[in-house]
C-alpha cells in the first residue's frame, strides 16, 4: 500500500505557490496503479483520499504508520465508490457486491477489509475516501437508485448536471463523511458555479469520465485572489476549507466529492458571486 502525507496549507502563504508547489501539494495524479492500495494521508482534516484496483490479485486494506492504530477503521470510517468494472468487498462477517457507480459506507471498526475484482479484464476502481469516527455506525450499500438527486445549472450557463448524493447524512448515518458524485450534461463544462467556500469542512474533488486527450482546469484559493490546476481523467486535488472549489472542463466530465469536517449541513456553504471573482 502506498501512502502520501500533505501537509495544511496557511492561506496567505498559499499566494506565493508557483504551479509545480501547487500540485505537489494540492493534486494527487496517481488514484489508480494496478494491484495497488494508494492513498493521500491529508492534514486538512485527517482526510484520506485515493484509491484501489484489484486486477490480478485481491488487496487487503492494511494500517499504516500515519495511523498508529492495529488496523485502518479502528478509528475511521470509510466511503467508496466504484467507477471500474464490478467489485466485491469483503469485510469479517459480510461480503458486498459493488457495481458502477455504487457506493459503500464501512463504519468504524470494520475489520478484515478486502478488495477484489469480478472481472480482471474489467478491474474494479474503487475511490476511498475516509474520516476519524467516534462512533460505530452500520455499513451499508447505497446504488444509485438510493441516491438523492438534485439537478442544478442550465444549459445556457454551461453548468447543468446532476448532483447524487450517496453517503450523506440523509440517506445514512456518517460521523462526518459525506460523499456524492456530480455528472455534467453534453455541452455543460462548469461545476460548482457559483462559487462557495465552508470553513467548517474541507472537501476533494476526484475527476473522471475524462475523456482522451480532454482536461479539467480546477481552480481553488481564496475567492479574491483564485489560483488553478489542470487535471487529467481519473486525477483527484485537495480543496482547503478556505478556498473554492470549481472546475470547467473542454467536455463534460464527471466528478466524486467527499468532505469531512465539524458539520453536517449540506447548504451551510457561504456562496460569492460570479463576478466577484478574481
Amino acid at each position: 500500500m502506498k501512502v502520501e502525507l500533505r501537509y495544511a496549507t496557511n492561506p496567505k502563504d498559499f499566494k506565493s505557490y508557483d504551479t509545480e508547489r501547487l500540485r505537489k501539494d494540492f493534486l494527487f495524479q496517481n488514484v489508480f496503479l494496478k494491484d495497488e492500495i494508494s492513498l493521500v494521508y491529508s492534514m486538512y482534516d485527517r482526510f484520506i483520499f485515493g484509491g484501489a484496483m484489484p486486477v490480478n490479485k485481491q488487496l487487503k486494506l492494511e494500517t499504516t504508520n500515519e495511523l498508529k492504530a492495529e488496523h485502518f477503521l479502528e478509528r475511521r470510517e470509510m466511503g467508496i465508490i466504484n467507477i471500474g468494472g464490478d467489485a466485491v468487498i469483503d469485510t469479517k462477517g459480510k461480503s458486498y457486491n459493488l457495481k458502477f457507480k455504487e457506493a459503500l459506507y464501512l463504519g468504524k471498526e470494520t475489520l478484515d477489509v478486502v478488495f477484489k475484482s469480478v472481472d480482471a479484464k474489467n478491474p474494479a476502481k474503487l475511490y476511498i475516501n475516509s474520516s476519524p469516527a467516534h462512533h460505530t455506525f452500520p455499513s451499508k450499500k447505497v446504488t444509485r437508485a438510493d441516491a438523492e438527486l438534485v439537478e442544478m445549472g442550465n444549459q445556457e450557463s454551461s453548468n447543468k448536471r446532476t448532483i447524487n448524493k450517496l453517503l450523506v447524512c440523509t440517506i445514512i448515518d456518517t460521523c462526518q463523511l459525506q460523499m456524492g458524485m456530480t455528472e455534467l450534461k453534453t455541452g455543460s463544462v462548469w461545476n460548482t458555479m457559483p462559487v462557495h467556500t465552508h470553513n467548517r469542512r474541507m472537501e476533494c474533488y476526484f475527476y473522471f469520465e475524462v475523456p482522451d486527450k480532454q482536461v479539467v482546469c480546477h481552480f481553488l484559493g481564496d475567492p479574491d485572489e483564485t489560483r488553478h490546476i489542470w487535471l487529467s481523467n481519473e486525477q483527484a486535488v485537495l480543496s482547503p476549507p478556505w478556498s473554492i472549489h470549481s472546475a470547467a472542463g473542454t467536455t463534460n466530465y464527471s466528478f466524486i466529492w467527499g468532505m469531512s469536517g465539524e458539520n453536517m449541513d449540506f447548504g451551510d456553504l457561504d456562496n460569492r458571486d460570479t463576478v466577484e471573482l478574481k
